[in-house]
């Protein structure tokens, strides 16, 4: 349960105040010139190591240059005969000095005493234990040593192979917002969720006005919307409105193998939010971390458990003042744990819709800026032709177009290139280089116009606007038929109409050739899940007025027998549709041929060129 209001407290205690900056900046200067400098200091260190430790050795070799290699008998005869002046004695080694000035070497057998020996001899004999310079070496090893674990050391942290301390770093980008790249001007199509994230903005911008109301401006934001429909844009346009820093980031960049890292990151980035409040933290995608907690996640072990519970408390435990919101975008809604969406963490839901003819114009009017159109190409007659098309569709449906224009060499984008390029954004490039025999050639053409005829002599189909029968992306050919107007509704004969103009092309198959192909398996595919909804989601079967979908994580709840029940439902359903386009398609057997001819010589048919051939006696 949230915790109630008091609205008896000061005002002014309440007021969300922006805290002053921290010194983290600085500290962040100070920190990466301590590591420059101590890069630098780790070499130097090294290299003086280095140095040493080959001054040392190459007096050492300087040392034995004159040296002479003697057997111990031959520096014995040597002692006994007067030769040697003095003598050192290392161990088993025996260093001896004549006295014309030659030093001479030799090795005495182990544990034999040859002191008394050179003593009668009148020879100075000195003992070296090895400590006389031991402490350069160890100097020197002690040097090496440190400055090889210390390069070590500033290698793994600039590598980011430094453990959890580097791993457990937020990966989010921070955007500059005092050169804002998108602003509100640039969003269009969206007018209800710019109206509800402009609070966020006015908010950010002048805080005491809404506490002095008694309001309490929103957590966190959850935009809803399918891909494409501008959630990142909006959200970086609320960023730049606002003149805040904003940090983006995306839920799979939470999850790591390790576990604990995750929510390591989390507690990095709301700690950063904060330090630079007030600001904007984006989390796209954020069903890749915040899917629903179950039973199957193996207690509280998971990764993905961890990192959820670490951004609940995140956004929950907020210090009064901080001013920092979370925008967070997602297509999957119905998969989000309930405790996520909950009032105090995300507040409010802005859906994100595909646009309707208005938002579809004044979207096409922002991106047709800077692209030269030819007289008579009107951004009204382009909204009313890509129906069901998302902002991103129409950005790269002008982006297209203009590609086409400036292949061809030409200096303005004409009505052709807008037709070709809602063709590309619908089913792809054309594929005029693959071979295809007069045969198949014959089998797509027939095939494609009992698509057309059995939707155009149906009421309630949808519109055709052109059937081709050139390969487009994996289609061999095309029928595109589109709604004359936005609809938000369909009736149980209108999606009846659908499943019969899907069924089609496999039907005039069969009525030509006597035969049927692969080329309706995508047709079927589309049918069977058509059918499927109906039966399931909008309860127009027998079955009655029940929701049969599957649960979020695509787990079956129904019984065997009502699965069963379910299956011959569908099937009925399609078979009904395939029945239907064998009636309407022998009944216009004649037409079928007529129009499947034409469309093999000229490959493409209008609408209105197919609409005028079939009314034609």
């Amino acid at each position: 349960m949230g915790m109630p209001q008091h609205d008896n407290q000061d005002p002014e205690q309440n007021i969300p105040k922006t805290p002053q900056r921290t010194a983290k900046p600085r500290l962040s200067k100070r920190r990466q010139l301590a590591y420059r400098y101590g890069v630098l200091a780790v070499a130097a260190l090294l290299l003086v190591a280095l140095v040493s430790f080959g001054v040392v050795e190459v007096a050492g070799g300087m040392k034995h240059v004159n040296v002479q290699q003697r057997p111990i008998s031959d520096v014995l005869n040597m002692a006994d005969q007067h030769q040697l002046k003095s003598v050192t004695l290392s161990g088993d080694d025996v260093t001896a000095l004549g006295k014309n000035g030659q030093q001479y070497h030799a090795v005495k057998e182990a544990g034999q005493s040859v002191t008394e020996i050179f003593r009668r001899d009148h020879v100075s004999v000195s003992v070296d234990n090895g400590q006389e310079n031991g402490w350069i070496g160890i100097l020197i090893d002690v040097l090496f040593v440190g400055a090889a674990l210390g390069l070590l050391y500033f290698v793994i942290r600039r590598t980011g192979m430094g453990g959890a301390t580097t791993f457990s770093r937020s990966r989010a980008r921070r955007f500059q917002e005092t050169h804002p790249e998108v602003l509100f001007k640039d969003v269009a199509g969206v007018d209800e969720a710019k109206q509800e994230l402009s609070e966020i903005v006015e908010f950010l911008t002048d805080p005491e006005r809404f506490v002095a109301m008694g309001a309490r401006i929103p957590k966190g934001v959850l935009l809803v919307g399918a891909p494409g429909t501008g959630k990142t844009l909006i959200s970086r346009s609320v960023a730049g409105e606002a003149g805040v820093a904003f940090y983006s980031i995306s839920g799979s960049e939470f999850v790591e193998m390790f576990v604990g890292i995750g929510a390591a990151r989390v507690r990095d980035l709301f700690k950063e939010a904060r330090d630079h409040a007030p600001c904007i933290v984006f989390i796209d995608e954020i069903d890749a971390v915040g899917r629903q907690r179950n039973s199957s996640n193996m207690g509280g072990n998971d990764e993905r458990e961890q990192t959820l519970n670490q951004l609940l408390v995140e956004m929950d435990g907020f210090e009064k003042g901080t001013n920092v919101v979370v925008i967070a975008a997602t297509n999957r809604p119905d998969v989000l744990d309930p405790a996520l969406l909950r009032p105090g963490r995300f507040d409010r839901q802005v859906l994100l819709d595909t646009p309707d003819i208005r938002g579809r114009l004044a979207i096409l009017e922002v991106h047709a800026q800077g692209k030269p159109l030819a007289p008579g190409v009107t951004m009204a007659d382009l909204a009313r032709a890509t129906v069901g098309f998302s902002g991103a569709d129409l950005a790269n449906l002008l982006n297209e177009a203009a590609l086409l224009a400036a292949r061809d060499h030409r200096a303005l984008i004409e009505m052709r290139d807008l037709d070709e390029a809602i063709l590309r954004v619908m089913a792809g490039p054309e594929r005029k280089s693959r071979l295809i025999s007069e045969a198949e050639k014959a089998i797509i053409a027939y095939h494609e116009v009992g698509h057309a005829i059995v939707m155009r002599s149906i009421p309630g189909s949808d519109p055709v606007q052109k059937v081709t029968a050139i390969a487009r992306g994996m289609a061999l050919g095309i029928t595109i038929s589109a709604p004359a107007e936005d609809r938000y509704l369909l009736r149980r004969s209108e999606l009846l109409a659908k499943l019969a103009g899907m069924m089609g092309g496999r039907a005039a198959e069969e009525i030509v050739f006597g035969d049927i192909t692969t080329g309706a398996s995508q047709d079927i595919e589309q049918a069977t899940n058509l059918a499927r909804r109906m039966v399931c989601e909008f309860g127009m079967s027998p079955l009655g007025l029940i929701s049969l979908k599957n649960e979020a994580d695509n787990s079956s709840t129904v019984s065997a027998e009502t699965a069963a029940k379910i299956d011959r439902e569908i099937a009925a359903l399609v078979d009904k549709a395939y029945q239907t386009a064998l009636e309407i398609l022998r009944a216009r057997r004649e037409k079928l041929s007529l129009i499947a001819e034409h469309l093999i010589e000229v490959e493409t048919i209008e609408g209105a060129k197919l609409d005028a051939m079939l009314l034609a006696g």
